[in-house]
């Protein structure tokens, strides 16, 4: 009888991250485009749609090409470029299959964690949308997208979950710099998050904003959205695992805190502010509650998911109902309010709040000096994404133009862009 050296993955293990994959993949289509789609108006929601499932597609053929090899490779190691990406040997999914890549994982295949890990490449870029919905034309949306996840996305995640990322805390004991982020606060919520801010300020205001007033046209649809981002969100956060284990228990339970904690904690402030609790609000809350306990998932206790919530939720408002008027900038659907903010509050909470107990990396992390680590990634991130998003925002606006005419925008993208109608009266 012959015996295989070669380490084969756990089942269990394997089929929960193949099932947390399928998870965030609805995040995305349908979670996220009738979370968002119910925001505009309903003359844009057909707009929203392609833009989310576009992005989908797109960032799945482009993880498949090269984004996983940048991301998760090793061979630029040593040299300057592999700062920025990890190395060349996965293009195409080369090397990848059923055995683990136990730099990574060593209870699943490489194959199911790339497939897991192109999930989160593809929602990132679209959550961005939600700042420019409305008025940015869907080519530009695919040109923009394209240009960020390669010089945005894939650096920062090499950089933090990459084996040789800089920050790679956990998977490189070699990185100068130490940080920990468990499913996405820096490298999804913060970029992500942060970019939105400086697009939404580059590409302008909607034509009458601030003039008129610009109500969601189906809030149904939204609180629809938000019910299944946050059952995808269980893939999200808890899936990143990568084993049907204690940490994945734990994460699921402080996802679950957490966006229950921010969603009531949410509709307090704005009963006091406003004097009303309003089905919006619970659904921001749900959602800023997510992103903000994102990136301390795992490594946390559901007391510390608690503050989190709370935190997210009070501060989260701020930033949507008070921090965006005073400075007049037209955050369409709230993506700075809630991802930038929210995924900054979190990758911070994570230093402050590591528990050891609950995951013994994160209490080497802590030993370490967790919390230099921590701000220097945080800083850098934002670094990259607003310096990035600048030049890319040019770069598109000086070729394919960022907007379309004033006659299509008050027309609708739907039409203007893909001569269909989200409603049909007959």
């Amino acid at each position: 009888m012959l015996i295989s050296a070669t380490p084969a993955p756990n089942t269990a293990d394997n089929v929960w991250v193949l099932i947390s994959t399928a998870l965030v993949l609805m995040m995305c289509i349908p979670g996220l485009f009738l979370f968002y789609g119910g925001l505009v108006r309903g003359k844009n929601v057909l707009s929203v749609a392609a833009q989310c499932l576009a992005l989908t597609a797109m960032g799945i053929l482009m993880w498949w090409a090269f984004g996983y090899s940048f991301v998760f490779g090793k061979n630029f190691a040593g040299g300057f470029l592999g700062h920025l990406f990890g190395g060349s040997e996965h293009l195409g999914f080369a090397g990848l299959g059923f055995t683990p890549d136990t730099a990574y994982a060593a209870g699943i295949s490489s194959g199911t964690f790339a497939l897991f890990q192109a999930m989160f490449a593809a929602i990132t870029p679209a959550l961005i949308i939600g700042a420019v919905a409305e008025r940015m034309k869907f080519s530009a949306v695919l040109l923009f997208s394209f240009l960020w996840t390669v010089f945005v996305y894939y650096p920062v995640a090499h950089a933090v979950w990459g084996a040789t990322g800089d920050f790679a805390g956990l998977a490189n004991a070699g990185a100068a710099f130490k940080a920990a982020d468990f499913a996405g606060g820096i490298v999804v919520h913060m970029t992500s998050g942060w970019s939105a801010l400086l697009l939404c300020v580059l590409i302008g205001p909607r034509i009458g904003f601030g003039k008129r007033a610009m109500p969601p046209h189906s809030m149904v649809l939204c609180v629809i959205g938000t019910g299944l981002l946050w059952a995808g969100w269980y893939g999200f956060n808890a899936g990143s695992a990568l084993a049907a284990d204690g940490v994945a228990l734990q994460a699921f339970l402080t996802t679950t805190l957490g966006a229950a904690t921010a969603t009531m904690m949410w509709a307090l402030v704005e009963k006091l502010h406003r004097g009303k609790v309003s089905v919006l609000g619970l659904c921001s809350g749900a959602i800023a509650g997510l992103a903000t306990v994102t990136n301390a998932a795992g490594f946390v206790s559901g007391g510390s998911a608690v503050i989190i919530g709370i935190l997210a939720g009070g501060i989260s408002y701020w930033a949507c109902s008070v921090l965006k008027p005073k400075f007049g900038y037209d955050d369409a659907l709230d993506t700075f309010g809630v991802h930038g903010v929210g995924g900054t509050i979190g990758a911070l909470a994570t230093a402050l709040l590591m528990d050891g107990s609950v995951n013994e990396a994160g209490g080497k992390l802590v030993a370490q000096g967790l919390l230099k680590g921590q701000l220097t990634a945080m800083l850098l991130c934002i670094v990259v994404s607003l310096g990035m998003t600048w030049i890319i925002a040019k770069l598109v606006a000086v070729t394919i133009g960022l907007r379309p005419s004033e006659e299509a925008e008050a027309q609708g993208l739907d039409i203007a862009d893909h001569g269909e109608e989200g409603y049909n009266a007959n």
